[in-house]
């Protein structure tokens, strides 16, 4: 790492924990991160070998796990929102700040009708593509989109989260700016049962083990669990594994989605 690169991560680190200790509220989550990159560092990447392996070897195209497991074809997706993409798209162009890409757009939405979603939770926002795919489809039904989402501290990337979600699918939208130990919560005292979970936040493994098993809990039968990022570490694999549950595996654009109906 060069000079250059040293002191503007310095600056980066300086300006994030300034920012923290502006808001009170985020100090438990400070606390957990001081914690993590102490003590913790090697969690983040627990059983990754293990698991990109078992991953690679199960895995299959996102079409291909529509078609299976709800018996839909994805084809028409792109067309039939043609329209409200492209409008997204410019927003996301004009940005900014970075943040993450699109993702598995049409498995989100595509859970959403399969179980005739009334209610969804996801964590993670960033510009919004994941809830935006969730919101086509919960707006039909006049249902609710709960999501989880970290300010972005160090890049005054605030106004921005969700950037990509038009106005008109904001009343089906609450959005919760805290870490998920203090999201989730919040969120289970406003609605106990979910048709569709969506995960995409912490990536350590002790993160994700415990919002897992606390998402799981309020995902009612016959409803959808979807991962995200899974080859990061062992923590989806072994969760599985411990409740005999059987999962699908999307490969996509390099990386494992795991997705599996409770």
């Amino acid at each position: 790492m060069t000079h250059t690169n040293i002191m503007n991560e310095l600056l980066r680190v300086s300006k994030t924990f300034l920012a923290y200790l502006k808001r009170p509220d985020l100090y438990p989550e400070l606390g957990r991160k001081i914690i993590k990159n102490t003590f913790n560092r090697g969690n983040a990447f627990k059983g990754k070998e293990k698991t990109n392996s078992w991953a690679a070897s199960k895995s299959i195209s996102q079409k291909e796990a529509i078609s299976q497991l709800f018996e839909i074809d994805m084809s028409s997706f792109k067309q039939d929102f043609l329209e409200v993409l492209r409008k997204s798209e410019q927003r996301e162009i004009s940005c900014p700040v970075k943040m993450g890409g699109a993702g598995a757009m049409e498995l989100i939405y595509f859970a959403c009708e399969f179980t005739k979603a009334q209610d969804a939770i996801e964590t993670g926002v960033a510009y919004g593509w994941s809830s935006l795919a969730a919101l086509l489809s919960l707006q039909k039904r006049d249902g609710a989109l709960y999501s989880s989402d970290m300010p972005y501290l160090a890049q005054d990337g605030d106004q921005y989260v969700g950037v990509v979600v038009p106005d008109d699918l904001k009343k089906y939208w609450k959005l919760f700016r805290f870490a998920d130990k203090e999201s989730l919560p919040k969120i289970f005292t406003e609605n106990q049962s979910f048709d569709v979970v969506h995960y995409d936040s912490d990536k350590s493994y002790n993160g994700r083990m415990w919002a897992y098993e606390e998402l799981y809990k309020h995902l009612r039968k016959g409803g959808v669990f979807i991962s995200d990022d899974i080859g990061d570490n062992s923590a989806y694999q072994d969760f599985c594994e411990k409740g005999a549950i059987n999962t699908t595996v999307i490969e996509f654009e390099g990386k494992y989605i795991g997705v599996f109906v409770k």
